[in-house]
């Protein structure tokens, strides 16, 4: 049943995707090459992204080889339960837009360190830099790289190694271009995702009717649901193998929130996008990503589910096994890949490129950013011009996509490297996260409270994980969280000085009103997920 590869039609398809982006993008970039192009144009594309633009973006930098295979993956081993990153990803970002944005653009905030320089002072920026950059190099940018070339050599029969390479190259072609380059492709890149994704997500529940022989995309969805319905619960019971992964209650009221939260309004990757642009603008491009993000588990976590019921009746029974004769979930979506049909495989192919290399190109570009305005030109060259900052950014993008080619293939040893990138995000988030709200919202917290949160952050997760191994990875970022929270409220109090910090923001109440329609828009996913939650309860 296999079809292993790709045919001659797959390749024109591919291509086709391959060679537009690329001219979009290269088009993109001479509309702005005659004109000296600044840092800020370069790293932000200042005012010249629209809604849609920010809001694609965001997805397509989000949405990767992580979520195609890693959450593909876990949709075989878990269920749907794995959608709770995409659909609390969505409540998280209304609050992001709402509370955390206005505060970034009231004080011209352009990357996530010079926040904490303004509000705290540079030991703080810099210290938060380094883990930043040693994060988004050694643990983002490397699993996309090894998810990607994954994808590849299991659907096209590609070389591992070769594909990594080729991943790395085309995002780099992408990302040297600026974030403006980045942004407007992504808009193409998410509509390729979407469109090749719902394919996929179309073969899976045909695939499904036929061997039940029930025709009908809606008789598929009831026999998913009939056949796999241990896979259709969002809050996993403690005696679920993979309560460790998804604690129950945790993910809608618990720290699912502190990590989402982190992700979305704390992480340059992300927020990036919107740092250039004016707050209706910004906040409209955030609410359309939430919009996109309900959409991610049809297009991932199904077919994973579909693969699961397939599976466990009599499908697949080679292709799920790894070469040890293990099940390797991460095998589910690139074997439905290979049953696609020629042609409609090669667009599927595309949109799973399109998302690794639009995800790398992100991460690339943020890198790039922080190490750029926050080390190279605070530390080694505070006088540096324009275009050298630009020329630096080049540079250190091609040295961390670099790092990521070498340390990629060092992957191969996980199972579900979807959780693998979770956890291992999971170590910093508690300071981050603790570090930028109290930041924000209180005016008297000190930058020895938010230093020692900083030093902290990693030790604690660290013991955290050997002293208290059985307790769910998110709860223990929670109980981390509440224990900075507690040393930062402490330390800050104990300061008689801290009541009149002259680094403490000014709050108005003003920069929180939003416009009619984010409202209603707001209400009306807050709705969806309220209905999915009660439904998949």
């Amino acid at each position: 049943m296999s079809n292993t590869g790709l045919q001659t039609l797959d390749y024109v398809v591919f291509f086709t995707y391959l060679v537009g982006v690329s001219a979009y993008g290269y088009w993109i970039y001479n509309q702005k090459k005659s004109k000296e192009v600044s840092a800020t144009d370069y790293f932000l594309a200042e005012g010249s992204l629209t809604f849609w633009a920010i809001g694609a973006s965001i997805i397509a930098s989000n949405i990767s080889a992580e979520h195609f295979i890693g959450m593909s993956g876990s949709g075989f081993a878990i269920g749907l339960a794995i959608s709770s990153y995409e659909w609390m990803a969505a409540a998280s970002l209304i609050v992001v837009a709402l509370f955390i944005l206005p505060v970034y653009l009231k004080n011209n905030i352009y990357t996530m360190p010079q926040f904490l320089r303004q509000r705290y002072n540079p030991t703080v920026a810099t210290i938060m830099a380094v883990f930043w950059l040693l994060l988004y190099v050694f643990v983002n940018l490397t699993s996309i790289l090894y998810l990607g070339a994954l994808a590849l050599e299991v659907t096209a029969g590609l070389d591992f190694t070769y594909g990594i390479i080729g991943l790395g190259i085309f995002a780099v072609i992408i990302t040297v271009g600026g974030m403006k380059v980045i942004g407007y492709t992504d808009v193409v890149q998410v509509i390729v995702l979407v469109l090749g994704g719902l394919a996929t997500t179309y073969l899976a529940l045909d695939l499904v009717s036929q061997h039940f022989n029930e025709p009908g995309i809606l008789n598929a969805l009831a026999l998913l649901k009939e056949k796999g319905d241990s896979h259709f619960h969002m809050i996993l019971p403690k005696e679920s193998p993979f309560y460790k992964d998804l604690p129950g209650l945790s993910v809608i009221i618990g720290a699912m929130w502190i990590n989402n939260l982190a992700y979305f309004g704390c992480n340059q990757y992300i927020i990036q996008r919107t740092l250039g642009a004016n707050l209706s603008t910004a906040r409209n491009g955030i609410l359309f990503a939430a919009v996109l993000k309900l959409l991610i588990p049809i297009i991932v976590v199904i077919p994973g589910i579909a693969a699961f019921v397939l599976y466990e009746n009599g499908m697949f029974q080679q292709e799920m096994l790894d070469t040890a004769g293990v099940i390797k979930p991460d095998h589910a979506y690139p074997v439905l890949l290979n049953l696609l049909p020629t042609g409609l495989k090669g667009m599927a192919f595309a949109a799973l490129t399109a998302a690794i290399v639009a995800s790398l190109a992100g991460k690339a570009n943020s890198i790039s950013t922080i190490f750029t305005l926050d080390i190279y030109k605070q530390y080694i060259n505070p006088k540096a011009s324009e275009a050298t900052l630009v020329k630096i950014g080049r540079i250190t993008i091609w040295v961390a996509m670099a790092i990521g080619v070498l340390i990629a293939p060092q992957l191969r040893v996980l199972e579900q490297a979807y959780q693998f990138i979770q956890e291992y995000s999971s170590f910093i988030t508690p300071g981050v996260f603790a570090i930028f709200i109290f930041g924000m919202f209180w005016k008297r917290t000190t930058s020895a409270a938010a230093l020692t949160a900083a030093l902290l952050t990693i030790p604690l997760s660290t013991a955290g994980k050997f002293l208290w191994p059985d307790i769910p990875f998110l709860d223990r970022m929670g109980i981390i969280f509440l224990i900075l929270s507690a040393v930062i409220i402490i330390m800050t109090l104990a300061d008689k000085n801290s009541r009149n910090n002259p680094k403490g923001l000014e709050i108005e109440s003003s920069m929180f009103n939003a416009g009619r329609s984010f409202v209603v828009g707001s209400i009306v996913i807050c709705g969806v997920l309220a209905a999915l939650y009660t439904v998949f309860w």
